[in-house]
């Protein structure tokens, strides 16, 4: 076993040990979710601070409504999460959590040449 795996399994048992319940989520799913979390981290870091910040006060102002933003703001967070290209992220992430390799396509999406004629 790899010092980092070995390191790893390490990190995993004494999170396991102050965790209640840990113990009982299989290893593998442990994993799989560090995993997404972290691709998750790689888009979210796709926005400046200042970008971050605003998507959260949007996110708060809304409580769950869109109808709660006024239309500006509906499009500025339209604008702001389209930067963080959620339909890539959760391309990556399936890919990630299907046994088998998924297409190109199904990963990024259909090609933007072939949709726009």
């Amino acid at each position: 076993m790899s010092s980092a795996a070995n390191q790893a399994g390490r990190a995993v048992a004494r999170a396991a040990e102050r965790v209640p319940g840990l113990r009982r989520v299989p290893v593998m799913k442990l994993v799989a979710f560090a995993e997404v979390a972290r691709l998750a981290r790689e888009h979210i870091e796709r926005l400046e601070p200042r970008e971050r910040r605003r998507v959260v006060l949007l996110l708060k102002k809304a409580r769950g409504r869109a109808s709660n933003l006024s239309r500006r703001e509906r499009e500025e967070l339209s604008e702001l999460v389209a930067k963080a290209e959620p339909r890539l992220f959760a391309g990556h992430a399936a890919d990630m959590l299907s046994p088998v390799p998924l297409p190109k396509r199904v990963i990024e999406g259909p090609d933007k040449r072939a949709s726009s004629s």
